[in-house]
């Protein structure tokens, strides 16, 4: 299945045009990560017309030239996706030696590897990520890690290796997009606000990157962004990067609702080009973007393929994450519908076992104890205080749905009568729920202890 690679000129008015028009609607207008990954999405051929559908729109001229509110933006967008669409979306190492913009410079292994599903019928978008540590079974390659099969074989393998290990889930289309391009992206936006909960020091040889940061909230500018992003010398590894992507990833949607970004993003033409692999059309591009900009915090769900740590026994020199089957099966049929004859619906699993860790955001050094301790004595038998505490504090107390179970969350939402719920992964990795404490736990705690089990 070869790339398809059809380039306008770049000489091209209309090209020129339609590029600035896309990423200045996708950074401004969409503020939300499904415009990022619409921009950024890479296509094996021409979407089918199922997919897309024209809207005409006589005053599309005119309005060029209006660029000054979301809602001018939105009436530039003529173009809207038809069915349930699957992306890989893949940032890939770099690759030291190659020249920028090259076959060569996408050809490294796939740093971050995100499952995107942009689904018209509830507007929704959902989020998988993917360990780069996942092992599998590549026919004539052998165990490695799926991070491999950009590698070994391009997109195209790593297309194929992906949807077979999440049982066979089609996969549309695919973007790869190299390392450089976050750490333009975010000095051009003029830094992201993050809280880095420890201070991260260490080399990276491979790709020459001195990491050195303090612990803090603080603006980091694309260098620092991408330190935080490929820092793993801590307990969690591969899957701490993934947390800390995820919290790069929301913290630059919000930098990009910011108005004062809008006078620098044409220069983000230049700039992307040369780190983007993609053949994908201006119309089909736009149908993604327009879709993102439709939605709300709310609609966008995130999770992380549940699996665990290989033991130091398992494995030879080399660590993988192990993916869980259950847990992938529950994930590929609840975000993805892809069911599974191993999934057993009519099996409904007791919810007071599922594992919930317990962090506190709150100054009141009790009140994870006392949250414990509220659910144990409501039958929960696998509760737990995280050892990694939130170094966020939280006014509102969420819920994090750390593996998929969405289901779950929404009964202990139910059963504790409040809770945000956050569909991402960056809570407890031992988890299946992760429930942080907020101050309003004390605000609410008469009224929670009055409530019973499956009462409200």
């Amino acid at each position: 299945m070869p790339l398809n690679r059809n380039y306008p000129s770049k000489t091209s008015p209309s090209l020129r045009w339609g590029r600035w028009l896309l990423w200045s609607v996708a950074f401004v207008g969409a503020a939300t990560l499904s415009a990022i990954a619409g921009v950024t999405v890479a296509t094996i051929g021409p979407l089918p017309k199922s997919i897309v559908r024209l809207i005409p729109n006589a005053e599309l001229a005119e309005k060029i030239e209006s660029k000054s509110s979301q809602n001018a933006w939105k009436s530039l967008l003529r173009y809207q996706i038809e069915r349930p669409v699957n992306i890989l979306v893949m940032g890939i190492d770099r690759v030291l030696e190659a020249e920028a913009g090259s076959e060569e410079a996408f050809s490294g292994n796939s740093d971050t590897m995100l499952l995107l599903r942009f689904d018209p019928r509830n507007n929704s978008v959902r989020m998988l990520s993917i360990p780069r540590d996942t092992q599998v079974f590549i026919p004539e390659i052998g165990t490695t890690k799926i991070n491999d099969a950009n590698v070994q074989g391009g997109a195209p393998l790593a297309v194929e290796v992906v949807s077979e290990t999440l049982n066979d889930v089609p996969i549309d289309r695919y973007v790869r997009v190299t390392n450089d391009a976050f750490r333009e992206l975010v000095d051009l936006v003029g830094g992201i606000e993050v809280e880095v909960p420890y201070a991260m020091r260490y080399k990276d040889e491979t790709q020459q990157l001195d990491i050195d940061l303090e612990a803090g909230k603080q603006i980091l500018d694309g260098d620092k962004a991408e330190q935080f992003a490929r820092f793993r010398m801590d307990e969690y590894g591969d899957i701490g990067r993934v947390q800390r992507q995820q919290v790069l990833l929301k913290s630059l949607r919000q930098r990009l609702q910011n108005p004062t970004v809008l006078p620098r993003l044409p220069k983000a033409i230049g700039i992307m080009e040369q780190f983007v692999d993609t053949n994908l059309s201006l119309e089909e591009m736009l149908a993604l973007v327009g879709f993102g900009l439709s939605l709300e915090k709310n609609d966008i769900q995130m999770v992380l393929l549940p699996g665990r740590f290989s033991e130091t026994y398992e494995f030879e020199g080399i660590s993988y994450w192990i993916l869980s089957e259950e847990g992938r099966d529950r994930v590929a049929q609840n975000y993805f519908e892809q069911s599974s004859d191993s999934l057993t619906a009519s099996e409904p699993r007791d919810w007071h076992r599922i594992r919930i860790a317990i962090q506190n955001t709150t100054d009141d050094p009790e009140v994870a104890q006392e949250a414990a301790t509220y659910l144990r004595d409501r039958d929960f038998s696998n509760v737990y205080i995280s050892e990694r505490q939130s170094t966020r504090k939280l006014k509102k107390t969420e819920i994090v749905v750390q593996r998929g179970n969405r289901s779950a969350a929404r009964q202990l939402q139910q059963l504790l009568g409040f809770g945000r719920i956050e569909s991402d992964s960056t809570g407890d990795i031992g988890s299946e729920l992760t429930l942080r404490v907020g101050d309003d736990w004390s605000d609410r705690a008469q009224l929670t202890d009055d409530i019973a089990p499956g009462e409200n």
